[in-house]
Parts: structure tokens; sequence; C-alpha cells
């Protein structure tokens, strides 16, 4: 089951947490803002935006909880990757249309009290620019009445190839305060829907700086 998964991990978890912060601290110019606004426990969901690989790992490092990450379900296909990211708590979310399954592992999770981490993009953006949310999320948020936690990542897309390691680039994790989806029942309709996503990414656009905001620019301004 999930839950019997998650309980064997939390040695691995917190040691690759650990190797995480050990890295930054060497091999970057890492600093965290808002951790104020960081609840001391869930359920909490966690949103951020998404620029690289790193970002899982960084956002583990950054938040004092223990994290369970949903992650793009081709993730789990292949054989090298399946068995750290199921390690470390991962669970399946098809991008487009959220997976009933998925969709009650998400609500198991925050039932339990546990914190959930959500890219609502679904994908790594190739030009640091915000792109358009997904509407798994904001289902998630409205299903379980829990409180989403937005996040905005800068300076992970500058980690690639080797010459990053010679720069100690300046990544930024900026975690704003918690806010409530106003509820609108059970089935809501695509607008509504939407509405929400925008609400989402709206809030992540505010923490980041302008030129990072793509289809978000002119929020939070």
């Amino acid at each position: 089951s999930l839950w019997g998964r998650c309980k064997v991990v939390p040695l691995f978890y917190n040691g690759t947490k650990l190797i995480v912060r050990l890295l930054l601290f060497l091999l970057t110019c890492w600093q965290v803002k808002g951790r104020e606004n960081i609840p001391s426990r869930g359920p909490i969901i966690i949103l951020a935006n998404h620029l690289s690989l790193a970002d899982p790992p960084l956002l583990g490092a950054s938040i004092n909880l223990r994290l369970v990450f949903m992650g793009k379900e081709e993730l789990f296909r292949y054989r090298s990757l399946k068995y750290v990211v199921r390690g470390l708590g991962a669970i399946p979310m098809r991008r487009r249309r959220m997976l009933r399954k998925s969709l009650h592992q998400a609500e198991q999770i925050l039932a339990r009290g546990q914190a959930l981490a959500i890219f609502p993009e679904g994908a790594r953006s190739r030009n640091g620019q915000l792109r358009p949310g997904f509407p798994g999320p904001a289902l998630i948020a409205l299903r379980s009445a829990a409180p989403v936690l937005p996040v905005g990542i800068t300076g992970t897309e500058k980690i690639k190839g080797l010459a990053w390691l010679l720069r100690r680039p300046l990544i930024t994790v900026n975690i704003g305060r918690p806010f409530y989806l106003t509820p609108i029942g059970s089935n809501p309709t695509k607008k509504e829907l939407t509405e929400h996503v925008n609400s989402i990414m709206w809030n992540i656009a505010a923490l980041l700086p302008v030129e990072y905001r793509g289809y978000y620019t002119g929020q939070g301004d």
C-alpha cells in the first residue's frame, strides 16, 4: 500500500535531505525567504513553479516538513528512477487528466495530516517562464479543503552542464502565506476550476521576479 511504502523511507528521505542541504551550502548561494509562513504540521499542499530537476530536492531541503511529492507518471516508467521517486514517497499524477487513484492517494495523504508537494505546471519550464497551471492541484485543494502554501523558485535553471559548479549560482526559495480556495461544491464547472487554477498560479507569480512570471505577468506587481 501507499502508506506501507511511506513508513519504510524516513531514513532514506532524511539522509537525502541532509546531503542536498550540504551540496546547496557548498555549491550555491542558497537562500530561503518566508520560513515563518511554513506551518508546523500538515495537512498542507505545497505548490511551486518548476525550472529544473533540482527543484524537488531543493524544495524538500528548504521546508522543514516531510514532503510527499506528486510526480508526472512518466517518472515511474523508468526503472532507474522508479525506485528513487518511490523511496522518497512520491506518487504519480497525470498532467492533463487527474487519475482517480492519484486523487484518492492525495486525499489520503492530506487526511493523515501530511504535506503534499506538487508542481502545478506539470513539467519543467524550458525558458524559465511560469506556464499555465493544470487543474489537478486545484481539484485536490478543493476536495480536501487543505490550505495551499505557494512557493516561488528562482536560480535552479542555471544548474545544467558543469560550468555552474564554478559560479555558485544564487538559488532562492520564496515561501508565501498559506491560503484556502473558496469552496464551490463537489462538482465544479470547468470555468470555476480554471478560476481556482489561476488563483493558485497568481499567488506563485507574486513570489517571483517579474522576468519569471511568464503567462502570469502583471500579477503580483
